[in-house]
């Protein structure tokens, strides 16, 4: 089964569905990929900060797989944002993945109290991405007001932003000014399992009556039913597991449609309940992690 891919913003193509390591622990990544790439999945997402980039470079060199045919991404942390360290931040995560070019590097938050420390670690990237270090560059868990202030202050538009999505939170308003400024939208969290997220009157999506019916009349899990929403609706997911056969029933779900109506019931489930840290609350005292050298 071959993934259809999604064209980014500077011509460059990349898969519809991808794979994520977050919280994968490092003794656990080099199997957890080597499943993912095994089962079909061409494009893997990690992050510096996720600590397992060295695991998933590992992983994808040893699958015999040509460097081309796996789309690598990966994630510059907060503390090493600026300019110059960002550009260190680079080489860091690429000697780690055991490559000279990732092909979609993106900040991996916005630091609302040093917005110009952002604005020049993104310039860094925009210097890699000019120097063909990266094919593509982009921003993570940024709002509109970050994407403007951004935007009014970079020349390249970001390719991606990888934002919170699921059917307990939508973030409907930031999906419309991504694609206003012709910003992919790409999905972490897309099932809404990261945190096992609950609400009042829900449980996991996964447990939801309103997705259960809908994977029932498809005969299919709901974890395939909340991927194939993504998809349909334009975004880009990527979904995580370690277990095999987790891994290959996220990735069968090019076999069947949703309906509008089923669509819109999906889209209805909305709380617009943040399940993962608020974006104005990132400051480096809190959040600031060392990113180790090797």
């Amino acid at each position: 089964m071959t993934v259809p891919n999604l064209t980014l913003n500077n011509g460059i193509e990349m898969p519809a569905l991808g794979f994520g390591v977050y919280q994968t622990p490092p003794d656990e990544t080099v199997a957890a990929v080597d499943s993912a790439l095994t089962t079909g999945y061409r494009h893997i997402d990690t992050a510096a900060v996720y600590g397992n980039e060295r695991e998933v470079g590992a992983a994808i060199h040893r699958s015999g797989l040509a460097r081309d045919e796996v789309f690598v991404e990966t994630k510059i942390w907060i503390t090493d944002f600026g300019y110059d360290r960002t550009l260190h931040g680079f080489d860091k995560s690429a000697g780690k993945l055991g490559v000279e070019q990732i092909d979609l590097l993106i900040l991996h938050q916005a630091l609302p109290t040093d917005f110009e420390r952002t604005v020049q670690a993104y310039r860094a990237l925009e210097k890699l991405y000019a120097d063909g270090r990266a094919r593509a560059i982009g921003v993570s868990n940024f709002m509109p007001d970050h994407l403007t202030r951004l935007l009014a202050e970079s020349e390249v538009v970001p390719a991606v932003n990888q934002i919170e999505v699921h059917p307990y939170f939508r973030q409907s308003e930031l999906l419309a000014v991504d694609t206003e400024h012709g910003i992919l939208n790409q999905a972490w969290s897309p099932i809404g399992g990261v945190t096992f997220y609950r609400d009042g009157s829900h449980g996991s999506t996964l447990e939801d009556p309103v997705i259960g019916e809908i994977a029932a009349a498809h005969d299919r899990s709901p974890a395939q039913v909340l991927l194939r929403w993504h998809l349909q609706q334009g975004r880009q997911a990527i979904p995580k597991s370690v277990r095999p056969a987790r891994i290959a029933e996220n990735f069968d779900i090019f076999g069947f449609e949703l309906t509008t109506a089923q669509l819109d019931a999906i889209d209805a489930l909305d709380t617009g309940i943040r399940g993962g840290p608020e974006p104005a609350d990132i400051t480096l005292e809190k959040f600031g992690i060392e990113i180790p050298e090797a």
